[in-house]
């Protein structure tokens, strides 16, 4: 019976505990931040219970919603996997909180951070013990909205320029997650995890990439998809520069996303491990990304010269042998790789922030030390680093192994081992090379011992740890031949490997003794050009900015055409004419009819005019604009629901994913915010547009989308016009730094664009989900740009937010923030939008599925 409250009790402590922090921080002062050190003593206690009680007993689901809820269920499922998460989080997490307590105290949004700390951790908490695949896809992108959060710092450019980036790649990642999760929604026709599993094994599934084309299986593209997201968020290779990025942030944020934030990706790999088993083909290319990411992030960590670069390359190399281990299904090591390294690494995060701080108040300058020479390079430092970086750690695994009865050649994934212990202690005995730090027996000999006992600690814990975390019969061999490569290509990567090591030392002995070897006059270029690749970040984030120059010029160009929405116009309309033409049997009544909903809910070509009555108009009355325009256009749409041919439709189709792509791409190019907010208007219409025409039906998720992009425009809206009303017609450019004087503004407006951009609990984000997983096929080609116009709309809306909210506190300006009746007015809005997800909807009514049948499905087809 105590049971089933502990879950509630370790969700509820921190969600409270920011709630608290952010609502009363004014009135109770500083220290109402020690909430939150308490709130994680609570979560922490109870996760012990959790741990205790699982391991004892067996795993649990708890339902916290109704039945019959379709995939709307809200459940929470408890295994040893997840009570470990729990005890993990919440010890890092109250680390973190109880070390910010004074670390922060000097800082700006003090109370800000503690907040947001707190609400961070019950993501994270609900994010692991989440039993429903759309539950945690919940949490998963709440986190990626909070991450940028933590790190912005209003007075440094870098940090802000670093969050952008940050939010961009893993949206980019949640992006594919949901087409991950409507894939699964239209094969399985459930999102329960343990359901999805068991139908996955069941039925054999497969996904047509075009008419007459090359065929996928279901879970293969389930699963690929899925880990492109775990990609995103674990920093894998490209979507790595987020990363350096972020270490501009406060120390205790680095630590935090370092201890436990990056380590999601392996996590979500580990929790879909049944799923993951089914495609082995998956498998390898997890393998592949962890191994590219592992080499070049531990490569691109020795040619730093900053103590937190270094950390932070350091981390993407970590995250890249975690995920090379969930490749060749040692989830177990790949877990207990996760804790460890989340320990380590937040200590010293924590530790190397405290020294940069006191270095920092320190006012005397540093001493001068008389430079010692160092020793010469001897032999016996040269056999140290060879012993230590090939030989011990094969003796090491051969020998555990030996004992622990485990046949070296049927788990791979314990070879991964040898990669771990040759890149890091390669890493380590470079340094003490240049360090000349190994002169004498005694060094040499404590040195190889520390390592010899921690590593025989570490391969014995990991693996009485995964037998701890799967302890079912058979099931980790399972995992271990779903990720098993072929053994001559493994073989060749450990050889190749072991070579490219021995090479290296055997250049180092050379070099050190004044011998040259005889090589090739290129390879001297070679090193050079390697040692400039890396040091410049593989020169990505060049190509990224000239990229993104390139785009802006461009979009600027379209912004000041004239021509551009005429000519684009007409191009659509004529594809659609030549595609499909209409049949002439409607009315004159519904010809106007439909003439008078496509300018009301505006499709394109004729949203200029819904543009115009936006954006040219005053603040309030485009407001109610913007709700009394799609009110009427819904009911005119509802009476033609049925009435409309069919290739009338089609023809709407194309216009409505023209009109998507290109309300997205005219919204990035807006400094005015009216004309911003009107052009992301059109690009939400048109995903209405798009599914009224695919599915050709209105039903209460329709009403519900419609609604809640009306309100969330109208808010807007509202919310600029109260700030015209103060300071004038200024453009976002010059209108910025209004989070910290103006905080009950900055909190609305915050709100508004989380709403915005689809995430929970605000029905823009059920209103879509629903209409999109109700439409016919896995993953459409209108679905795709479906998702595109929802990853754009969270580009341009959270930089609308950055430059409005954040960056430099301008002095001519005098801030005034919000009475009380306009603080009102917002959150009545905002209040509405939240509670449409309560309405009864129209949710997927499904035939029972033959699983014992071969299921075909048609992927990236226009039509069926």
């Amino acid at each position: 019976m105590v049971f089933s409250y502990l879950p509630a009790i370790i969700l509820l402590a921190p969600l409270m505990a920011g709630l608290i922090i952010g609502l009363f921080s004014r009135r109770l002062g500083p220290k109402v931040c020690h909430i939150g050190v308490a709130a994680e003593v609570i979560a922490f206690i109870g996760a012990l219970a959790v741990l205790y009680d699982v391991t004892t007993t067996a795993p649990r689901t708890i339902h916290l919603s109704p039945s019959g809820q379709g995939f709307w269920q809200i459940s929470l499922h408890l295994d040893r996997l997840a009570a470990v998460m729990l005890v993990h989080i919440a010890a890092i997490s109250g680390l973190i909180h109880l070390f910010s307590l004074r670390y922060m105290q000097q800082e700006r949004g003090y109370a800000r951070f503690h907040s947001l700390l707190a609400f961070t951790t019950f993501v994270l908490f609900g994010m692991v013990s989440s039993a429903n695949l759309l539950l945690l896809f919940i949490f998963w992108q709440l986190l990626s909205w909070l991450v940028p959060l933590l790190s912005f710092n209003y007075e440094h450019t870098p940090t802000l320029r670093g969050a952008f980036r940050t939010f961009i790649m893993q949206r980019a990642g949640d992006v594919a997650f949901l087409g991950g999760i409507f894939v699964a929604a239209r094969v399985y026709e459930t999102l329960e995890l343990a359901e999805l599993f068991t139908r996955a094994t069941a039925v054999s599934s497969t996904l047509i990439l075009w008419p007459g084309g090359m065929e996928i299986h279901a879970t293969s593209a389930i699963t690929m998809l899925i880990f492109i997201s775990a990609m995103s968020k674990s920093a894998q290779f490209p979507f790595h520069m987020w990363l350096p990025d972020s270490l501009y942030a406060p120390t205790p944020v680095t630590a935090f996303l370092h201890a436990g934030i990056i380590n999601a990706g392996g996590f979500l790999l580990a929790r879909l491990a049944p799923l993951f088993a089914l495609s082995p083909i998956t498998l390898h290319w997890v393998f592949a990304a962890g191994m590219l990411t592992a080499l070049l992030g531990s490569s691109m960590m020795l040619v730093q010269n900053d103590i937190k670069k270094t950390l932070g390359y350091s981390t993407i190399g970590q995250m890249g042998f975690m995920i090379m281990e969930c490749g060749l299904g040692a989830y177990g090591l790949a877990i207990f790789h996760l804790i460890a390294h989340g320990l380590f690494k937040g200590s010293i995060f924590l530790n190397c922030g405290y020294v940069i701080h006191a270095a920092r108040q320190d006012p005397r300058l540093p001493r001068r030390h008389t430079p010692v020479e160092a020793p010469e390079f001897s032999s016996l430092a040269w056999v140290t680093g060879f012993v230590t970086t090939l030989i011990l750690p094969l003796i090491i695994v051969l020998g555990a192994h030996g004992v622990l009865n485990i046949a070296l050649g049927d788990s791979q994934g314990t070879i991964i081992f040898l990669f771990f212990g040759w890149a890091t202690s390669s890493q380590a005995i470079l340094t003490l090379y240049r360090l000349r730090a190994v002169a004498s027996w005694k060094v040499a000999v404590s040195m190889l011992s520390a390592l010899f006992i921690v590593v025989v600690t570490y391969l014995f814990a990991a693996e009485s740890f995964t037998h701890f975390l799967f302890p079912a019969p058979g099931e980790v061999a399972r995992h271990f031949g779903a990720g098993a490569l072929p053994a001559a290509l493994f073989d060749l990567l450990v050889t190749a490997f072991a070579l490219v090591i021995v090479a290296g030392w055997i250049l180092i002995y050379a070099a050190s003794h004044g011998r040259t070897i005889s090589v090739p006059a290129w390879t001297d270029k070679l090193q050079v050009a390697v040692y400039l690749l890396l040091i410049n970040r593989l020169y990505l984030d060049t190509f990224a900015i000239k990229l993104q120059t390139r785009c802006t010029t461009l979009l600027d160009g379209l912004n000041r055409s004239r021509s551009f929405p005429y000519i684009a116009g007409l191009l659509a309309v004529a594809l659609a004419l030549v595609n499909w033409a209409p049949s002439l049997t409607m009315t004159p009544r519904q010809v106007l009819q439909l003439v008078a909903v496509t300018l009301m809910l505006p499709l394109f070509p004729m949203h200029v005019f819904y543009v115009a009555a936006l954006s040219r108009t005053s603040g309030y009355l485009a407001a109610t604009l913007a709700v009394l325009l799609p009110a009427a256009g819904s009911l005119g749409l509802a009476d033609l629901a049925q009435e409309l041919p069919r290739d009338i439709l089609r023809m709407m189709n194309v216009l409505a994913l023209v009109g998507a792509v290109y309300g997205s791409i005219k919204a990035l190019a807006q400094v005015r915010m009216p004309d911003l907010v009107a052009y992301a208007s059109v690009a939400f219409f048109s995903v209405l547009w798009w599914y009224f025409t695919a599915s050709g039906t209105f039903n209460v998720a329709v009403f519900v989308y419609i609604t809640a992009v009306a309100l969330l425009t109208a808010a807007q809206l509202i919310a600029w016009q109260l700030l015209r009303k103060r300071y004038g017609n200024l453009t976002l450019n010059l209108f910025h730094g209004l989070a910290r004087p103006m905080p009950r503004f900055a909190t609305l407006f915050m709100l508004c664009v989380m709403a915005a951009v689809v995430l929970p609990p605000f029905a823009l984000f059920s209103g879509p989900l629903k209409m999109s997983v109700l439409t016919s096929g896995a993953l459409s080609f209108g679905l795709i740009v479906a998702l595109f116009t929802w990853f754009v709309a969270s580009w341009y809306l959270f930089r609308m937010m950055q430059r409005l909210l954040f960056g430099h506190h301008r002095a001519e300006i005098r801030y005034l923030d919000l009475h009380t009746t306009e603080v009102v007015g917002l959150l009545i809005l905002l209040s509405i939008s939240a509670l449409l997800v309560a309405m009864p909807s129209a949710w997927i009514n499904m035939e029972p599925v033959d699983h014992s049948q071969r299921a075909t499905m048609e992927l990236l087809l226009w039509h069926k």
